[in-house]
Order: structure tokens, then sequence, then C-alpha cells
């Protein structure tokens, strides 16, 4: 949800808040000065560390009144005595209301006594200091005699200095999914509708003086512009260095302004004020957005949670740090033995959790990131590290290729972790096609030979070494290298290229690199280098703002040759449909071709059924029971829905009369019931026109390993990778060499075998050879020596990130001492396999 983060999901900021109310410290934003509340034991032991016999006057401030009649005779019903005026201890019955003047400072004695260890009389100092504090309102006054001199000191219980009152701390406090500690402008979600600075500052590599502000252009406009430069000068700000550069007193000059210039707060203020035109009303939506929060600063928090602190760290510092640096704060953090007490045990989760995030390869993740921006392997990972944290035992894990997005570097600290688990008394189970994890597995389970209705066998179980020498198994023939994913003969070359100058967002720092076009370019690094950044974010998103598809905030400049390319694909793992009538058939466009084969024989004709009466899509030949779905769904309220076979179509999902109609002794439920492989054999042995039409749309999905899906399989219990792949095959149709699509694909070998991978590198080639360009966001190591072209960002992750390491070929990057992956790929590129 929009509030979950990794800190809340992995229950490290739980810690974090609860450590943050016991010890934690609460400083003034005005003085600096650490706000203290004093308690009854604060005073008694102030007092135990006088000198013996040392004299002392227990008072509390009385509140001026104008008449002090009433006060007096109420403090002589409860039992006092005497006051002090202005320096002069009195009998309260001596005073009269009149005797007391305006200005006058008047103390009411609680209580004399000397200072000694005697037990009666520590415990009637106590009751008086109780009874200081409920009479004061929280404050009272000590005088205790030294060398014939009173010295005064106060004492006070309540929360408050430099005329502000804090809160005390609490674990609300600290909870921005609590209405007591979230910020009261963006209630907790740290971001607001406002004014959006990349809208209003679309190219940050412009200076002021060249435009940089999009608002401020045009002839009326124009002169708010005219005016900030005129009176720059007498500020010291510097118009002609780009937007980007400018340091953040410099952008807070800019946007909130001075006495002398208009900022651009302002300007949008005045925009609002003038609202009941219309065209400020278009001005101002242009520029609105989703925005940080202005108040909290996407911390979430109410700002007076920052003033308590740990370390001279608030908590908000402290969950916008990396998780690698904040697991070195709080291993080299020193507290006072009292503080060091209490933290302990606290200290002991925090840091252990830090410790398993980290060591499955999120140390660039920061504890304020939401969880729904994660990646499919970064949300496991993360449930990974919380089950670590919680440290079970006797359970058993079944992880889903949690290997997914994770750089080969990574992979062995996953294993670690792996093993980490099955140490302390776990199960784990691991679907996985790594190799890596499959070398230090315990036991193998190979289920196959292939794959859907040619699977579904246990083709081995053992360990390691014995699936080597297994014939029957397809992943023991690519483990003992009998079977390759073969590195190319020749390397492509290339002259066209689109380039990207300055590209700078989340941790990129001003990259400039070169994508070559007509060939296959991987783009590789660890986890959180900014892949994803780069090519999503930045070009991608550029490209089809030009080719004319979506506007696009400018981030950096693009160039190159721009005008090769007739459109952009980005190609992901999402699903390739969002209903369950979706499936591969009508993805790739041939339940076209077979509904209007269908419609086309003569018991069709007799009928008078069209093409649209074989669609289970709409009216007409759709079973009406179950609208085609061949199913029925019975919603059981405060359980879970049942889904059961219609009991009038029984699964076949249209009418009688439509199934009657039969090629080659098939009907229509019987088509979509084939597979790939064997539609393509049954549609292969026929030879009219649109037989043939079927199987080359139907072809690519079993030239790239997905001939085992069934023609009508719902396309929601496809896996990504298969999606994916789907995507891919409606491509491979379009055989236009002069299309020029640019195709982006976001890690596409996630869920797939060696098998898998050798088949869609064989329709990348495909989709190369007719003439289109295609960079990968990619890890493995199969996928990357069969590239034509690297680029590889890093060094790391996070902030340690963000830079080129390398550009170049394969055999160039193995050399390359700052390149991670070309330490790896070396292994790779060596043809001749060594067990």
């Amino acid at each position: 949800n929009p509030r979950s983060t990794v800190g809340t999901t992995t229950e490290i900021y739980d810690y974090l808040k609860l450590l943050y109310t016991r010890i934690g410290k609460t400083f003034s934003p005005i003085s600096g000065n650490e706000i203290k509340c004093h308690t009854t034991d604060d005073v008694l032991n102030f007092i135990k560390s006088l000198d013996e016999k040392t004299k002392i006057q227990l008072f509390v401030f009385l509140t001026p009144k104008t008449n002090y009649k009433d006060l007096l005779d109420t403090l002589l019903k409860q039992g006092f005595s005497k006051i002090k005026i202005n320096n002069e201890i009195q009998d309260i019955e001596s005073v009269t209301a009149d005797s007391i003047k305006k200005d006058s400072q008047v103390y009411l004695l609680i209580d004399r006594f000397t200072t000694d260890q005697n037990p009666e009389n520590l415990s009637r100092i106590t009751d008086s200091i109780q009874t200081a504090f409920f009479e004061g309102n929280g404050t009272i006054l000590l005088e205790y005699l030294i060398e014939n001199k009173f010295i005064k000191k106060e004492f006070s219980n309540r929360f408050e200095a430099d005329g502000i009152e804090f809160e005390r701390p609490s674990v609300q406090f600290f909870s921005f999914n609590n209405p007591y500690g979230a910020c009261k402008t963006c209630e907790g979600f740290g971001s607001v509708i406002g004014i959006d600075e990349s809208l209003v500052v679309p190219n940050q590599n412009l200076s002021i003086y060249e435009g940089a502000i999009a608002c401020w252009k045009g002839e009326k406009m124009g002169e708010y512009l005219t005016d900030f430069i005129s009176t720059a000068s007498q500020v010291d700000f510097p118009i002609h260095r780009p937007y980007y550069k400018l340091e953040d007193k410099e952008k807070e000059l800019l946007w909130k302004g001075n006495n002398r210039m208009m900022g651009l707060n302002t300007f949008f203020k005045m925009l609002e004020e003038n609202s009941y035109k219309i065209q400020y009303r278009v001005m101002l939506s242009r520029y609105r957005g989703k925005t940080t929060c202005p108040d909290c600063k996407e911390t979430r928090l109410r700002k007076d949670a920052n003033y308590v602190k740990i370390n001279d760290k608030s908590i908000s510092e402290l969950v916008v740090l990396p998780i690698d640096e904040l697991l070195t704060f709080f291993e080299n953090i020193t507290l006072p033995d009292y503080e060091s007490t209490i933290a302990k045990r606290l200290l002991i989760e925090i840091k252990n959790r830090l410790g398993y995030l980290n060591d499955v390869g999120l140390g660039y993740l920061t504890l304020n990131r939401l969880s729904n921006t994660l990646s499919g392997g970064e949300s496991q990972r993360v449930n990974l590290a919380t089950s670590l944290g919680s440290s079970l035992v006797g359970s058993m894990y079944i992880l889903d290729e949690p290997s997914i997005g994770l750089h080969p570097k990574d992979t062995e600290r996953l294993i670690s972790v792996l093993h980490r688990l099955k140490k302390l008394g776990n199960t784990v189970i691991v679907v996985e096609h790594d190799e890596e994890i499959m070398k230090t597995a315990d036991e193998i389970i190979d289920i196959g030979p292939k794959a859907g209705i040619f699977g579904g066998e246990i083709v081995f179980q053992g360990n390691h070494v014995d699936i080597i020498n297994e014939e029957k198994s397809i992943t023991a023939r690519y483990l003992n290298g009998k079977n390759q994913i073969a590195i190319p003969e020749r390397r492509r070359k290339w002259k066209n290229f689109i380039e990207i100058h300055n590209a700078r967002k989340n941790n990129l720092q001003s990259v400039h690199v070169k994508f070559p076009l007509g060939v296959l370019t991987a783009v590789t690094g660890v986890s959180g280098s900014g892949k994803s950044t780069l090519v999503r974010d930045i070009l991608y998103t550029k490209l089809k703002r030009l080719v004319g598809e979506i506007a696009v905030n400018q981030s950096a400049e693009i160039g190159g040759d721009i005008s090769k390319i007739k459109s952009v694909e980005y190609i992901d793992q999402n699903p390739i449909g969002r209903s369950s009538r979706s499936n591969p058939v009508t993805y790739v466009k041939a339940y076209d071709e077979i509904r209007i084969l269908f419609s086309s024989l003569k018991q069709a004709k007799s009928l008078g059924l069209k093409p649209a009466h074989f669609s289970f899509n709409v009216e007409g030949g759709r079973c009406e029971q179950c609208q085609g779905e061949g199913t029925v769904k019975i919603e059981m309220q405060f359980m879970a829905d049942i889904e059961l076979v219609c009991d009038v179509c029984k699964g076949n999902r249209f009418k009688e009369e439509i199934l009657e109609v039969k090629y080659h002794h098939k009907n229509i439920a019987d088509i979509l019931n084939l597979s790939i492989d064997e539609a393509i054999d049954f549609f292969g042995k026929n030879s009219e026109n649109a037989a043939s039409k079927i199987v080359s749309k139907i072809e690519p999905l079993q030239a790239i390993g997905l001939g085992y899906l069934k023609l009508g399989q719902s396309s929601s219990t496809l896996s990504g990778g298969e999606a994916q792949r789907v995507k891919l095959a409606s491509f491979l149709n379009k055989s236009n060499t002069n299309e020029n699509i640019f195709f982006i694909f976001d890690e596409p070998t996630t869920g797939l075998h060696f098998y898998d991978i050798e088949k869609l590198l064989i329709g990348f080639n495909a989709l190369i050879e007719n003439g289109h360009s295609i960079v990968v966001i990619e890890h493995n190591l199969d996928v990357i020596k069969s590239a034509d072209w690297i680029i590889d960002l890093g060094p790391d992750g996070g902030k340690k990130g963000g830079n080129i390491v390398f550009e170049g070929t394969p055999e160039d990057a193995v050399n390359q001492p700052n390149s991670i992956t070309g330490k790896f790929l070396k292994e790779k590129l060596i043809v001749n396999y060594q067990l």
C-alpha cells in the first residue's frame, strides 16, 4: 500500500520508534539545548549531593493576582503558613492583600529542611517535592545556603523551553501511519499535489538566463524572468549556472525569493489568487503534480519528531541513509551506560535485520523506500531478510526465484543467507534456474523433460555431482557442457547510435553514453547501479517523446541518429492482457485467422455463422451461462470465491451448434485446447491458405520456446517471462525491415531455463536481422556474453553507483578492472567448459 516502506515491512522501523521513545533526547530548535523534564528523584538526588546539614528552602511561584485575598485564605486552609514577597519571608496571617504590589514576586514556602541521610527525613522531603510540583504547576524553586548566601536552583517537570512546549516521545509520536505522528500537511504520505519542480524546470541543463524556468516564457510571463535577472546581481545569484549545479541555498532563493526579488512560490501564489481567470487556471494545471511535501520533505513525520535525536541524528535522518551506511552507524553508536542497558535488546534486533538486508544485496536501499517501488526480486529479498530477522526455527521456506534481478556478485551473498536459514534448523526449498544456486544445493529435483504438456515428470533427484552424469535431464546437459549457449562467432559492427548526455536522475552522475542501433546491447551492473533509471526513465521516455507518443521531462539531453527509429517498444513482464479472456493466440492475432477459417466451412455457411460466432468475447456463439469464460465464479461473501466449470457448456465456452462445426474432426474448443506445437502440426498438414496463415502467426511462439502453451490458455496463468516472450513473438510476425523498432527488454531471462534462454536469443537475433535494435537490462551472463555491445554501470549500487564503468564488447569487458560484471563474465567467455 502507499504507506508501506522497507522499514515497516522488515519491522526495523518499529524497533527504531521504540529506540527513540526509550533513549531519544529532545533538543530545542532555537537554543539547541537538551529539553529535560525533572522528576522527584532528580530533585532528591540533587539534594543528596549537597553537603550534610545544608539548609534548604523549597518554594513555588504564585501567579500574580489582582486580588490576593482569596488566594491567601485558601493557602491558610491548606495548611501553608509562610510566603516570600520580594525576598522577605512573612507569615500568611500577617499579610494583607493590599500590601502586595502588582510587580511583587510572590513565592509560597512549601518546606524547610536540612540535608541528611535519615530515611524519615528523606521521606518527608520526597513528599514536599511532590507537593511543590503540584502546587507550582510543574515548576519549583530550591534555595540552599552556602557560606551564608542562598543559591537558587529551579526544577520543572514540564517539557518546555524557549517558549515552546515539546511533546514527550512516544511510539505513536514517530509513526507516520498514526494521525498523532503523521505530518499534518501530507498526512503521512510524504507527497502532496502541488507545484512540481520537474515540470517548472523541465531541462535542468539550462541556466536561468537560458530559460530553464518554463513558466517564465512568452511576452507577458517573460517579464518575471527579466525582473529576476535584473536583481540577481544584488543577491549574488548565478544566473548563468545550469540549474542542476545550483547549491541548495541558491535554489531556495529562486523558489522562496526575498524582499528584493520574487520567487517562484510567490509567482504561483499570484496565479492561484487570480485563478478566476481561465488562462491562469490552465497555467496552474500545467505545473501541478505529485511533489515532495514542503513540510516533512518526504520523511512523513510531524516536524517536531525530528527534535528528538540519538547521537545527533533524528529518526528522519536515519531512514534516508542507505542500509549499509545505517548499519555502520549502529555498529559504531556510542551511548552512556544507562542508555546502553535500555537499548541493548533493541540494538541487537536493528543490527541483525539491517545485516540481513545488506547480506542479500540490498545495502543500497533506504528504510524510507516505498515498498510498491521495489522490483519483484527486491521485494522477495526484503521478505527473506524479514524472515531471517524473526529467527524462526523448524520452519519451511519456499522461495520462488530469489535471484531475480540479482547480479552474480550478490548471488554468492544470497547463497550464504540461504545456508544460514538451513543452519538455524529450517527447510529451504528454492524454485530456481541459477547455476550457482544449483551447485550449492544439497538436493536437486529436476522436473521435465520439457515444459507444459511435455513436462510434469520427475526427471532427476539427487545432488549436483550426480545430476551432471544424468542423460535424460536437459538441465544436466547444460550443467555438464554437452549443451551450451554458444558465444557468437562475431560481434555485429555498428555506426548509427542514440546518444544520451548529462543523464541525472536518482543516482545517475551526469552520464554520457551511446546506445548502438542494429545490434544487441546489454546494460549491466549490480543491483541499484542505475540501469533501470538510465534505460527506462530516461532513454525510453525521451525516445517516446521524440516519436511524438508522450511528453516527458528533460533530465538529460538526447541526440544521435534518432531519425533511423520509427517506434519504441518497452517490453517488461507485465501481463499481456488484463482479463481472463486474453490468451497467446489472441495476442499474436492468430485467433482472427482461426475464426475466419471456421466461418468459411460449408457447415458454418449453411448455419449462417460469421467469424464473430466463433469468438468467446461477444454474444452470438459463446455460452451465455458463463459468457465464454468456461467457468462460473460463485461469490461466497465472507469466504473465498469458488470457481466451477460451467454446467451448460462443460468448460467448452461455446453453444452446442457452434461446437458441431468441425475442421478435420476438431471443433473450435478442441483447437483452443491444442498446444502451440500440436497446432503447428495440425494446421501444417493442411494446404489451405487460411491454415498456412495460422501457422505463420503462431510459429514465432514456437521459435522462442513457448510451444508447450495452449492456444486458449488464459494470459493470467502465464509467468512474467512467458508474457514477455509472447510480446516478443508478436513482433517477430512483423517482418517489415523498414519498421526499425527500438526494443527495450527489462530482464527478459527472469524465470527462464538455459534451454529457454537459448530460444530467447534466437528471437533476439531474428529481430535484429529484420533491421531492429535491442537494448536489454540484464544480469544473466549467457545473455551478456551474447551481446554485441555492453554498457556497464556502477561500480556499485546506490550512492556508489550511477557511473559508466565500461562501454564495449564482452571480450574487452573482462579486461576492465573496475567492472564487477567483467570479472564474472570472464568464465563464460571460455569456450571449453571445465567440469
